[in-house]
């Protein structure tokens, strides 16, 4: 790619929050018509230079040029009528209103300058959906929506301010591969139209496919910046993690042992349909299937959120009532859920007060809390689990996504559950801290521990499963052994094919 002039420049950016320094003396540039890759370890300092130069964070020092213009960006609003547009990994929507309220939200169209012309906002929201190549229904509400659907109403509200920097903050994370290709798709169109664009991905694949440079931050810290077409991947994260990083998916085999959940023809009208399997001491189940094929939902009934039916549930050889979370934790069963912010942590709470949640009444004497069994028990996975926060005290709220997972993930090591359900674990995880939550997954197993791993990322599906089912339309509609399994056998199933 051409060496452009920078039409924006960042110098000496620094920014702290208690207890921890979060950018320290960082630079940053970028060009017209590029796809500038920021990466770097969960914790590094991404997310907030990003949210700096999109005005929901204010540096404590630096200087921020635009078109060779020096510029304070006060807030959010000030930096979309500076031209730049942001889509953040925590979505930024109103649930209630309809998708094409939120698209258009701020910059609604008017009749006779006073009233707010709906017919015109779902006409211009439908055609922001259509420049994506997709199709959702443009009068529903954002509540009624998936994740996968959540993520594409942002993609469709940012594009559709015609901004000049366009700022992509792990915006595949929830996407299928068609969706994942039609995004790319609309990035290619916009690099012609000269939009800059900041990528932030943990995937690493995506970074060679649309990236033209990419610029590396670790501890907050400035690394280096180099062309994607001269850097290699192991490079990249060699400069990432600074320390050597093992095989990208270390599975180790454990000896599978007495069954501990059999789900006998379990079914949800519209969601589930005669489901069964069992799931064995010392094995991780590997559940595959595009969006809406009935994964989460499955995962959400044996956790007692979502009611079947019809069908038989039983955990440890007995037949078990689970109509609540509540009785699911009682039976040894944690949820890692795929929506951390909502569903997985109450961000307003410390560290410490997350982790001991579920075991409240475990470290609780005639109704009251004690503190020092709270320390010593969240205090072991802090360290065990190199979570990133200057104190336990910290509310979770200021972590990075990534040490907001261990977060979740510590909740049911502290409650010692022998059976986990993740729904998308390593969603948003940097490749240091995808390879600790594997290892992690090896312990488990191998003290007994049963796993059943939603993913949508097919090599770790195939990578860290010991067997894998494939769900389709609601229906189980394939079962392999990993070991001998393929991509193009689980996607045809996964298809229905």
């Amino acid at each position: 790619m051409s060496e452009a002039a920078p039409v924006l420049t960042m110098r000496h950016i620094r920014k702290s929050f208690p207890g921890l320094v979060a950018l320290d003396d960082v630079d940053f540039d970028l060009r017209k018509g590029e796809v500038h890759v920021l990466l770097g370890e969960n914790g590094a300092g991404k997310s907030t230079l990003v949210k700096i130069l999109g005005g929901a964070y204010q540096k404590d020092s630096g200087q921020i040029t635009l078109d060779d213009r020096k510029i304070d960006i006060k807030n959010p609003r000030h930096a979309q009528q500076t031209g730049i547009a942001c889509i953040h990994q925590e979505f930024n929507l109103i649930p209630h209103l309809s998708v094409g309220e939120n698209i258009l939200l701020g910059r609604e169209p008017m009749r006779l300058g006073a009233v707010i012309d709906q017919t015109a906002i779902f006409r211009e929201a439908e055609k922001a959906l259509r420049d994506l190549g997709v199709e959702i229904d443009v009068r529903k509400p954002v509540h009624e929506l998936n994740v996968a659907q959540q993520q594409i109403v942002e993609v469709a509200k940012a594009l559709s301010m015609e901004a000049r920097i366009l700022i992509m903050d792990e915006p595949t994370s929830a996407l299928t591969e068609h969706e994942i290709q039609s995004l790319f798709a609309t990035i290619w169109k916009l690099k012609k139209k000269a939009v800059a664009i900041i990528y932030i991905s943990h995937r690493l694949d995506e970074l060679f496919e649309i990236g033209d440079r990419v610029t590396v931050l670790r501890d907050g810290k400035y690394v280096g910046t180099r062309d994607v077409s001269s850097i290699s991947k192991q490079e990249l994260i060699t400069m990432m993690v600074d320390r050597p990083v093992g095989d990208r998916f270390p599975k180790q085999g454990a000896d599978r042992g007495e069954e501990i959940l059999r789900v006998e023809g379990v079914s949800i009208k519209g969601a589930l349909k005669d489901i069964s399997f069992s799931l064995y001491r010392g094995e991780v189940l590997g559940i595959a299937g595009l969006m809406g094929s009935g994964r989460t939902t499955l995962a959400r009934t044996i956790f007692g959120l979502d009611k079947p039916d019809s069908g038989k549930i039983y955990v440890k050889g007995r037949l078990s009532e689970i109509r609540s979370p509540r009785a699911a934790i009682a039976s040894g069963i944690g949820f890692l859920t795929e929506d951390r912010k909502t569903q997985g942590l109450v961000l307003g709470l410390s560290v410490m007060a997350n982790m001991c949640l579920p075991s409240i009444e475990e470290i609780s004497k005639l109704g009251i809390v004690s503190h020092a069994a709270e320390e010593r028990l969240s205090g072991k996975f802090v360290r065990d689990l190199h979570i990133k926060t200057p104190a336990l005290s910290q509310k979770v709220v200021y972590l990075s996504g990534g040490n907001q997972q261990k977060v979740v993930l510590s909740k049911w090591l502290c409650r010692q559950a022998d059976i986990f359900i993740f729904d998308e674990p390593t969603r948003g995880i940097d490749v240091g801290a995808k390879e600790e939550i594997y290892h992690l997954m090896n312990q488990l197993t191998a003290n007994g521990v049963a796993i059943v791993m939603i993913s949508s990322e097919m090599p770790e599906v195939l990578g860290m499963s010991d067997r894998i089912l494939v769900m389709h339309q609601g229906k189980i509609s394939a079962e392999f052994y990993a070991r001998v399994a393929t991509q193009e056998q689980i996607l045809r199933s996964a298809l229905g094919e």
